[in-house]
């Protein structure tokens, strides 16, 4: 485990290294969203759309149905990659920092890769969400350290100043029994145990940040409980229209 531990350091000193050589690239398409009195501007990238949700809820489906149906770029979740998920899944306080450092690297790999892109883009959950609901939850629960939560915090925070956040993002909502549901059908032996407490309070996690990026940001919620996207072809051929008429305003 210390070699692994090693490797990753290594590795993530390559990616810091990246993030202050590539720090002034922004994408070419950018729209300005109302601000509260006294914060900073913010810049949104109109081409880049965000697939956010919970565990299970359908977010690399609906990811890859976008590609399929439009010929937009895809930047799916980074799970299968990372050396750590399934220690995690088995000690959640030993290696949330690891797990949760690996997705915000390879997380913000992509968001630069986004910012270079004339094209649509689709990215299946962001580094906002890892950062402002993910590891606050770890947190709180203590499961992750006060050392390691604010050294995290430190690192997201000068990444984020360099990026542009989506022109639009779309919230996909499910139960904490949907989400289990859907969990066991999809097969990942390292999600067999997920703590249904852990999916629940995510699940409020998810709701407090749409509800506060929603003043500013443009956000569409789409209640997936009583849907199937596998199945319900004429609900799923509805929301692909209404996310590519949102992307062309």
């Amino acid at each position: 485990m210390h070699q692994k531990a090693l490797a990753f350091c290594n590795r993530n000193k390559e990616i810091i290294i990246e993030f202050f050589k590539d720090y002034h690239h922004v994408g070419t398409i950018r729209r300005t969203a109302p601000t509260p009195k006294g914060s900073n501007q913010i810049l949104f990238q109109s081409n880049y759309i965000a697939i956010a949700g919970n565990i299970g809820v359908g977010k690399t489906t609906l990811t890859k149905l976008l590609k399929e149906r439009f010929g937009w770029q895809i930047f799916c979740e980074p799970e299968v990659k990372n050396p750590y998920i399934e220690d995690f899944y088995q000690d959640m306080r030993r290696w949330a920092y690891h797990s949760q450092i690996f997705f915000l690297t390879e997380r913000f790999k992509d968001h630069l890769r986004i910012q270079k892109s004339e094209k649509p883009c689709v990215q299946d959950r962001t580094i906002y969400e890892d950062a402002e609901i993910f590891v606050e939850i770890l947190y709180s629960r203590e499961l992750m350290p006060e050392r390691d939560y604010r050294s995290y915090q430190h690192l997201y925070e000068a990444m984020a100043e360099s990026l542009q956040k989506p022109g639009l993002v779309v919230y996909l909502k499910a139960s904490t029994w949907t989400l289990i549901s859907r969990i066991r059908k999809r097969g990942r032996s390292y999600e067999r145990d997920i703590d249904r407490e852990y999916l629940a309070q995510l699940n409020i996690g998810y709701d407090n940040w749409i509800k506060k990026i929603s003043q500013g940001w443009n956000v569409l919620v789409i209640d997936t409980d009583h849907y199937d996207i596998d199945r319900d072809v004429d609900w799923l051929e509805g929301i692909l229209e209404e996310i590519r008429e949102k992307v062309e305003k």
